[in-house]
């Protein structure tokens, strides 16, 4: 900053400032300074505080204890060479705020030097983000629980709970969860029919890597020898018995659910919390869309044994016209390849053509966005609702925010 006491500027200042009279000397020497000034002046964290743009603020969710905690940018006083520092909020909450975005801003949190795992942030001018970066695991871990009693239907199952990369360091973070029928097929070959799994585990921790699905905890309710009864609402009209399938959602709702609630940091809202089974799963699942969207805003029916009782659910599906609470989003897919096995050769095990007019149903009952895949030379397979799985989860949980 110029000097007044240089004794070359002084006689230079003397005459300037004698030119401006009469202008008030306070605007004189305001005029003075913003010509041989620095310039704007910069927070500590880079923010242009003169700026007259829309404040931006980018919140940063991380117990960081005696780490230090920084970010790295694009614009909005960032760049992607130096550390930016962030202001305690208290709580966790770390803040960077700035008016000198334009458009979009991309970043990245660092933890003492390591950058966050996953791809950038972004933000658009004015906005406020909130973030849940993690920078230690590239993958979820999966525990079982053998032996989970249920009163409701006085039998026992295993249970398999997938808890997604960020869990363990974002403590104070809730998750959605899904709940999953068939639980023996989703993770573990030891378990799984035919030894091939569904691969859950791995298609939750790539989406959680890459962005396109939102982290989330997986609930992997097994089967029992009643699996029949217990995943269909009425007889098949064809000799087999069902009509379990309201105790077995009272199960998972009314017993389940409440536990897993109090041990795992879980989002309870209907929008976070997801159903989603294959074949008599499927029925089962898009029951609980029927009877349950209180509780399961989210609804997954893949290759659904939409055949059963003369194609109940089709009709069931098309009466909730009017129902004051529907599911908020459905996903219904199937393949269509492989033999029925009845010995009709235009039929194929998924039952497309059903399949097809199951989802027709949910478009027409109004207010459900639905998504409808065909697997193209898909079989009625665990290795077909692997591939699928990952795009169903994408589409019903969304990417992670902020990307």
């Amino acid at each position: 900053m110029l000097s007044f006491a240089s004794p070359k500027l002084a006689p230079r200042l003397s005459v300037f400032v004698r030119s401006l009279l009469p202008i008030p000397l306070v605007l004189a020497l305001t005029l003075l300074l913003r010509c041989g000034g620095p310039g704007p002046a910069l927070s500590e964290g880079g923010e242009n505080i003169e700026s007259s743009g829309p404040l931006t603020t980018l919140r940063v969710h991380y117990p960081a204890g005696s780490h230090h905690l920084s970010i790295r940018g694009d614009s909005g006083g960032l760049n992607w060479s130096a550390d930016a520092a962030l202001d305690d909020a208290g709580g966790d909450i770390w803040t960077y705020t700035t008016r000198a975005a334009a458009g979009a801003l991309h970043w990245k949190p660092l933890l003492d030097g390591s950058w966050s795992i996953g791809p950038n942030y972004a933000a658009n001018a004015g906005d406020t983000v909130d973030v849940y970066p993690w920078f230690q695991s590239q993958s979820g871990s999966v525990v079982r629980f053998d032996n989970w009693w249920s009163n409701d239907l006085q039998n026992s199952r295993p249970i398999w709970v997938y808890t997604p990369p960020s869990y363990a360091e974002q403590t104070g973070e809730q998750y959605p969860v899904i709940y999953m029928h068939d639980g023996q097929n989703l993770f573990d070959p030891n378990y799984a029919f035919g030894g091939t799994t569904w691969q859950v585990a791995q298609s939750m921790d790539q989406g959680a890597l890459d962005g396109s699905i939102r982290e989330a905890i997986v609930v992997g309710i097994g089967n029992t020898d009643n699996r029949i009864w217990e995943y269909t609402p009425n007889d098949s009209l064809t000799g087999y018995t069902g009509g379990g399938a309201a105790t077995y959602l009272s199960f998972m709702t009314d017993e389940l659910m409440p536990q897993i609630n109090q041990g795992y940091r879980t989002s309870t809202d209907r929008l976070d919390t997801a159903i989603v089974g294959s074949s008599l799963g499927g029925i089962v699942s898009a029951c609980a869309g029927l009877w349950r969207p209180d509780v399961f805003g989210l609804v997954g029916v893949m290759s659904p044994s939409t055949w059963w009782h003369d194609d109940w659910i089709i009709g069931a599906v098309q009466g909730t016209a009017s129902a004051p609470v529907k599911p908020a989003r459905v996903y219904v897919d199937s393949g269509d390849s492989g033999d029925d096995g009845d010995g009709d050769p235009g039929a194929t095990e998924d039952d497309a053509t059903l399949t097809t007019q199951l989802f027709q149903a949910y478009q027409g009952v109004g207010y459900i966005d639905a998504e409808h895949v065909i697997g193209q030379g898909d079989t009625h397979t665990e290795s077909a609702w692997a591939r699928r799985f990952p795009g169903g989860m994408q589409f019903l949980l969304g990417g992670r925010a902020n990307q």
